[in-house]
């Protein structure tokens, strides 16, 4: 069997790169994408200039000034964002049906079995980021592999603008080389877990055995054995199902006190069903989320057996839900998630013949 032609494409810096190439006065500036106005906002995106300053997505506004004064604050346009990402989109699916999305700005595409650029998975990675270029005037960094880990991880090496290719014949090699701390899906905790068994990189992952990682791991275990070897048998899921919708808010001062904290999770109903609504989706389980000014935080779910059809619905859970939680510290945060989704069966009267 052939190995696979796996292309993880990558946008660089999206949402700053759209604002700078929408403003043309921002160019080559230190910018961040975030609300200006929030005390608490957070970074959603820096541009390159403004990452030699150490700055990055999820940092505070507030740190992400003191780092560099003359920053640029680029309020979000999701919009836009979204409509370009649709442009890539188009791009993407001209080449195969196999595509699958992970975000606005990036997705991975199987060409295994493309007839364009002869076969090479090479060519038309770079065919891709010039169309792009060419169609939106943004960039984009492309990894080629045999498999969706080693895709996305070579397409962070040549950032930005680049590309990068790990054959089979390098996979495990390569792998080997890398510290842990670079394979797609081990976060911090987990990687904390890891160094405490010894574990620094590919190579220190290999040496464990298949029964030692399900037994430090669990289930997980066995994928991280096949990716110490270079395995990744993931195929690329061209429909990747949603598995949940919520929308959530930082407040510029704390909140207390139960009636505040209705009325906050109920602007966040309104978002979240807002979304669910236009998906065309009905959910089954409503979570709410606090997080306290500690930055500690609790959730609290409830499953129906009638779907949530209408926003206020959920009104009498948000209530008994939060009377549940009782929270007794100021809030920094809630939201509102929906999961349990179906896609929404419409009913239309027929009218019959008279």
């Amino acid at each position: 069997m052939s190995p696979r032609k796996i292309i993880h494409i990558d946008m660089d810096a999206f949402y700053a790169s759209v604002e700078q190439r929408d403003h043309p006065e921002w160019r080559g500036k230190p910018l961040v994408v975030a609300r200006a106005a929030e005390e608490r906002g957070v970074v959603a995106a820096a541009s390159y200039e403004a990452r030699r300053y150490g700055i990055h997505s999820a940092m505070s506004t507030h740190r992400a000034q003191q780092r560099c004064p003359q920053l640029i604050l680029a309020p979000p346009r999701f919009a836009v964002y979204r409509a370009v990402s649709l442009q890539i989109r188009a791009l993407m699916l001209a080449i195969t049906d196999a595509v699958e999305p992970l975000s606005l700005d990036e997705a991975y595409l199987d060409v295994s079995d493309s007839p364009h650029e002869n076969g090479s998975a090479t060519r038309i990675a770079e065919r891709l980021r010039a169309e792009i270029l060419a169609a939106t005037g943004l960039t984009a960094s492309a990894g080629v592999s045999y498999n969706k880990m080693l895709a996305k991880i070579a397409s962070d090496l040549n950032k930005p603008n680049g590309i990068a290719v790990i054959t089979p014949a390098q996979g495990a090699d390569f792998v080997a080389s890398l510290a842990i701390e670079r394979f797609h899906g081990i976060g911090k905790a987990t990687a904390a877990h890891m160094h405490a068994l010894g574990i620094q990189t590919g190579a220190d992952l290999r040496r464990l055995s298949r029964e030692t990682l399900r037994h430090e791991f669990g289930k997980h275990g066995d994928f991280y054995y096949d990716m110490a070897r270079g395995i990744d048998l993931r195929p690329v899921e061209a429909a990747r199902e949603r598995k949940s919708i919520g929308s959530e808010t930082t407040f510029i001062h704390d909140l207390e006190g139960i009636p505040a904290l209705y009325q906050a999770l109920l602007a966040q109903n309104q978002d979240a069903f807002a979304d669910v609504q236009k998906r065309h989706l009905h959910p089954h389980t409503l979570t709410i989320k606090l997080k306290y000014h500690d930055f500690s935080q609790i959730t609290r779910s409830r499953s129906v057996s009638t779907p949530f059809t209408r926003e206020n619905d959920a009104h009498y859970w948000i209530a008994r839900l939060l009377h549940d939680i009782a929270p007794t510290k100021p809030v920094r945060l809630v939201g509102v998630t929906y999961s349990g989704l179906q896609e929404a069966v419409e009913t239309r009267q027929v009218a019959l013949p008279l």
